[in-house]
């Protein structure tokens, strides 16, 4: 069990280390590490944690490890993976928070974070094209795709109705 413990926590600690941009820009070092590295859980089983993820209030990244690390170790298991993928931000908010305050005000900031946006977008494409070969796996899935992302383009309402109109739509073409 020990060495499950420190499995989950040196993995979400290098997600959280390793990704910036927050919980979407998480998701393709996550499934790396979940998948391909330790082989925890299959494609299918990933993208419903991150379904339900995202349909949890909180951060998408935290709310993965804590159902990640609950699948490995139960309640333990949560608490390791969500303490891994939190420790690096948390260390650096505290020893950076004054000098970010200042260098935010510096006139190259702009211009890193604007490098730091583009990445992200980047990442979160990737995140969707992976997850995407997972869940777009036939016809009505793909209208399903299909309906959403036009809707979701034409119309400026909370996610929440799309994910609800997904699930809605799953139940009606998938009702076994």
């Amino acid at each position: 069990m020990t060495a499950i413990l420190l499995s989950l926590y040196w993995s979400f600690l290098k997600v959280g280390l390793f990704t910036i941009g927050g919980g979407y820009a998480m998701i393709p070092l996550m499934e790396a590490e979940v998948i391909k590295v330790h082989g925890w859980l299959s494609p299918a089983e990933f993208l419903d944690i991150i379904a339900v993820a995202e349909m949890t209030p909180g951060p998408i990244s935290i709310n993965a490890a804590t159902f990640i690390g609950y699948t490995m170790a139960g309640v333990t298991g949560s608490l390791i993976a969500t303490l891994g993928v939190i420790t690096p931000s948390l260390i650096l908010l505290l020893l950076l928070s004054r000098i970010l305050i200042k260098l935010i005000q510096k006139p190259g900031a702009a211009s890193f974070l604007n490098g730091l946006r583009s990445a992200l977008v980047a990442l979160i494409l990737l995140a969707s094209y992976t997850l995407g070969q997972t869940a777009i796996i036939d016809l009505p899935t793909a209208l399903i795709f299909a309906a959403l992302l036009i809707a979701s383009l034409l119309r400026h309402v909370s996610p929440l109705y799309f994910i609800a109109a997904g699930a809605a739509f799953g139940l009606i073409l998938f009702p076994y």
